[in-house]
């Protein structure tokens, strides 16, 4: 999207199912498992570049021996950081004794990060402190290898403070307010309390405590740890995890609200966050692999067995539809047709605009997320093209001059690479005026394509939030190529509200739309309408979640889209403008069409899958209208 956002985080699990000696044999080195794990992340950079992490688990290690390894880094290039680090821990092996390089056994006992179970994150801060003790996995340490737990994931709850509050009611304290945290500390807790009941069971028959250790690492009850853990999150989430003695998981929210993939054969179990990068990294074709079902966790137990069971009772699935607009990466097979037909879509509306004029309408994209759907945009004005040739064609088969015959031969669609994004400028200089300079050229374009004050130009963006790189950069450098108008067009719906699943979108004064509205109501004598929704909001506060609806929905009712597009349009447009300029948004209803298994789509709609996300986006209201520039969960 022309506006940067930060946004969903990446997991990577791997879990081997035979002896480090087979992948030895079979595959030439030991290191196959890391090999696969860097692979999983690199495929997934675009979900995470503020940070990566990786952990590893030794199966059967001995008492006294180091069986859990842990790297993070928020360098440049996080994840070549971390494997530049594990790689380090074997480059004097490789010199100096090669031989032991073909030893498994011997790399196990003797070098970390040799593990038959790991995990890999790619993070992107949604909000605080960017720092090395925000970036996953975090480690949560035991002399007890049944209770030590480590876990990553891509979440946010909305009831944080909840959550909070019962983790102080069970004794905790934990050291920062942060839904990470609170994850963990809550798994850990429940993690603690098996551990303890299996203790109690088998001292009761008499058993030594070596005898009972081993009795709990085959029996702890995975399931029943997270359905105690999940009672009582709020949010979308997938969240992968290993208890010290290698049982895993990887868990899913009940509204199947963040992604989550895995495949396995007799060699290995693998789950991540985008299909795609499974089917590459082990050569796997589309359908073996499957998406972990809401409400579900994958379970890999020590002795390798693989279940998927259910830990919270399954919602309505509500998967993010903003991860097949921009989000996930456009290579997976679905996500790219999905893309494309997005583009179809937008057709009806771009014609009526430009007045079905082809010869003098140029077609371009703007950031290299929209790319896919102008495809799709393009081809489907070929095959627009080619219905009015052959209406034509058989019409006026007898009265058609060669000319015109010529003419309506050669008619087909203008597309040109017109805005094309230099590499980051920096700003050396802090005051506001200098920066609006240094942004506006982030941009710049192709010159000599454009017919003078003839051409319209229409820009595929895949979705508009702030609108601010439009109006400070994209539609100043556009116009100097002296079009007669410019449209710029989202494959995306208006976003209209908060996020709070994990997307960097939590404040209403950011979103364009919600500016307009705002604008709207107070130049239509409607400016009565906002303050009450901002009473309805504050009462609503002081309700259980469960009772609270979406308030802010009123803001919006007055109008059509097409009026608020308009009032974009006004708000975007820098004043020295000279060409025409006007936004057109995808519907929701074509929304739909496009990605119908994926219908989360509560930034459009304000229809939020989980109860929280009401009271979030009525917070979100209150804190713009007190001036209270904070996220509202």
């Amino acid at each position: 999207m022309s506006d940067q956002i930060k946004h969903e985080c990446g997991i990577a699990f791997i879990r081997l199912l035979k002896p480090l000696s087979y992948y030895q044999e079979k595959y030439g080195t030991a290191l196959y498992g890391l090999n696969k794990l860097y692979l999983l992340m690199e495929k997934q950079h675009n979900r995470g570049q503020d940070g990566a992490g990786i952990a590893t688990i030794k199966l059967d290690v001995k008492p006294g021996h180091r069986y859990i390894s842990r790297y993070r880094s928020m360098a440049q290039n996080a994840v070549a950081d971390i494997f530049g680090y594990v790689q380090g821990k074997f480059a004097d092996i490789q010199h100096e004794t090669p031989e032991l390089m073909q030893d498994a056994e011997w790399l196990k006992q003797n070098v970390s990060f040799i593990g038959e179970v790991l995990l890999g994150h790619l993070r992107y801060g949604t909000h605080g402190q960017n720092s090395i003790e925000n970036c996953h996995p975090f480690l949560r340490q035991n002399n007890w290898m049944t209770r030590n737990l480590v876990i990553a994931g891509n979440f946010n709850m909305t009831n944080v403070d909840e959550l909070l509050e019962q983790l102080y009611e069970l004794g905790q304290h934990p050291k920062e307010q942060a839904d990470t945290v609170t994850v963990l500390e809550k798994i850990g807790h429940f993690l603690d309390d098996e551990n303890q009941e299996l203790f109690d069971t088998y001292k009761k028959e008499g058993l030594s405590n070596v005898e009972i250790t081993a009795k709990i690492s085959q029996n702890l009850n995975i399931a029943n740890i997270l359905t105690r853990s999940a009672k009582n999150w709020d949010g979308g989430y997938a969240i992968s995890g290993i208890v010290g003695n290698g049982d895993a998981f990887v868990l899913r929210d009940p509204s199947g609200i963040r992604p989550a993939f895995f495949y396995q054969d007799d060699e290995i179990v693998v789950a991540a966050s985008e299909r795609p990068a499974i089917q590459t990294a082990f050569n796997v074709g589309i359908n073996s692999v499957q998406e972990i079902k809401p409400g579900h966790a994958l379970i890999v137990k020590k002795d390798g067995t693989v279940t998927q069971e259910v830990f919270r009772e399954p919602q309505e699935k509500r998967a993010c539809s903003f991860e097949r607009i921009y989000f996930s990466r456009g290579s997976d097979a679905d996500i790219y047709k999905e893309r494309k037909q997005l583009g179809r879509l937008l057709i009806d509306q771009i014609l009526k605009s430009v007045n079905s004029d082809l010869k003098n309408t140029v077609f371009s994209f703007i950031p290299n997320t929209a790319e896919i759907s102008f495809y799709g945009l393009v081809e489907g004005l070929h095959k627009h093209i080619k219905k009015i040739q052959k209406e034509t064609l058989i019409g006026r088969k007898e009265t058609l001059t060669d000319t015109e015959l010529d003419e309506l031969l050669s008619l087909a669609p203008r597309v040109e690479k017109l805005a094309i994004k230099d590499v980051k400028l920096r700003t050396f200089i802090t005051a506001d005026a200098d920066r609006k300079e240094m942004v506006a050229h982030v941009y710049d374009t192709t010159y000599g394509v454009i017919k003078n004050q003839t051409d319209t130009l229409v820009a595929v963006d895949d979705s508009i939030v702030r609108g601010t790189t439009l109006k400070q950069s994209i539609i100043k450098i556009i116009d100097r190529l002296h079009p007669k108008k410019i449209i710029i067009v989202s494959s995306a719906p208006q976003i209209r509200y908060p996020d709070c699943y994990g997307i960097d979108m939590s404040k209403l004064g950011q979103f364009v739309a919600f500016e307009a509205a705002i604008q709207l109501l107070k130049e239509r004598g409607l400016a009565h309408i906002i303050e009450e929704v901002y009473q309805k909001c504050k009462a609503s506060l002081a309700l259980p979640k469960e009772e609270i609806v979406n308030h802010v929905k009123d803001i919006y009712r007055p109008f059509k889209q097409e009026e608020i597009s308009a009032q974009i349009t006004k708000i975007i447009t820098p004043k020295d403008t000279v060409a025409e300029v006007e936004v057109i948004y995808q519907t929701l209803d074509n929304l739909h069409i496009a990605c119908p298994n994926h219908t989360g789509d509560w930034y459009f709609s304000g229809n939020y899958p989980t109860p929280g996300g009401n009271k979030v986006v009525n917070k979100a209201f209150v804190n713009w209208k007190e001036g209270n520039n904070q996220r509202a969960y």
